[in-house]
């Protein structure tokens, strides 16, 4: 979560404490509107200044998610006021009343209020709560990990097993010696998002309706369920960002149509479903363990253990015909 407090700078200073790249956008008033801009990206162990000073003594909104580049779905960090971004660059928008008239979608914004003119700063955390050093070694060893370097603790500690990574990775991208650690974290953010492009599993919404999302499959312990990912109109997640395994993938969607539900027409296979986040092992017996029971649609085979699913309006039966 973000927290607010004073602290020394020229305006209203954004700073991140976890070993995520995140990209943030931030909500600010402009007479009787708001003015939402984005995306800064926020290096680990990094801040920028999101609003120079003076700063205007009222509630601000920020909202962060973690760069395409992180394994594991995305991560927020957010709160209840919903403003309208555009989530595919770069924008700086007076948010509108509808978000989808205008191609924008909403995100749920954290209220900040500011009570000082001329500093202020919001950082971003996780349960490790690391120091900015320390965040910036765990982020450089996610990276790793992620590019495919080196697999190893993620503790903010830089070791000797994390060192020879480095020096192994700086030599094999044709890099100097004494590439900061900042141009570092670039250079493995785009190769973990290359090689998060060709593998995984990935659902897209081709609607102009939200969907909420699960997938089945085969997993160590059996048959396994997951979800929930929630898919704006036009909008993809990765569910799985490893080489896939095994044949047999299945998917679940929920598309809010109005004040109904529709759910997939040619969907057949039955699967446990949570109310609300869920990874469960098993597809009998659902009720008996406080689930219900979902009937998923089998998804193409791999190819390349990749797979990529895309949700059609036609792939939905009519509200009320399920």
């Amino acid at each position: 979560m973000a927290q607010a407090q004073n602290a020394s700078g020229d305006g209203w200073k954004l700073c991140n404490e976890t070993s995520y790249i995140i990209e943030t956008a931030v909500g600010r008033p402009v007479g009787g509107s708001i003015t939402v801009d984005g995306w800064t990206k926020l290096q680990p162990g990094s801040c920028q200044i999101a609003v120079k000073a003076p700063l205007d003594p009222k509630f601000h909104y920020v909202y962060g998610r973690t760069s395409t580049a992180h394994r594991g779905g995305l991560r927020e960090w957010g709160g209840g006021r919903d403003l309208c971004v555009d989530p595919t660059g770069s924008f700086s928008l007076e948010s509108p009343p509808n978000c989808t008239a205008m191609g924008l979608e909403e995100r749920g914004f954290r209220s900040v209020e500011i009570k000082s003119r001329s500093r202020w700063t919001t950082t971003f955390t996780e349960i490790e709560n690391y120091s900015p050093d320390m965040a910036q070694a765990a982020g450089i060893q996610r990276l790793l990990e992620e590019a495919g370097v080196l697999s190893g603790a993620i503790d903010g500690r830089i070791g000797y097993k994390t060192r020879t990574a480095i020096a192994k990775f700086l030599e094999e991208n044709n890099l100097p010696e004494s590439t900061s650690d900042a141009d570092l974290i670039d250079f493995l953010e785009q190769v973990a998002k290359e090689n998060g492009r060709n593998v995984g599993f990935t659902l897209c919404n081709r609607t102009d309706k939200r969907i909420w999302s699960a997938i089945g499959r085969r997993g160590t312990e059996g048959w396994e369920s997951r979800g929930w990912w929630m898919l704006e109109a036009g909008g993809c997640a990765r569910v799985i960002d490893k080489a896939l395994r095994g044949t047999e993938h299945y998917v679940y969607g929920e598309m809010e149509d109005g004040t109904k539900i529709r759910t997939l027409s040619k969907a057949s296979d039955a699967f446990c479903v949570g109310r609300a986040k869920f990874a469960i092992v098993g597809r009998d017996d659902c009720e008996a363990s406080a689930y219900r029971t979902a009937l998923f649609q089998a998804a193409n085979e791999p190819v390349d253990q990749r797979l990529v699913f895309e949700f059609f309006e036609r792939d939905f039966a009519k509200a009320g015909d399920q």
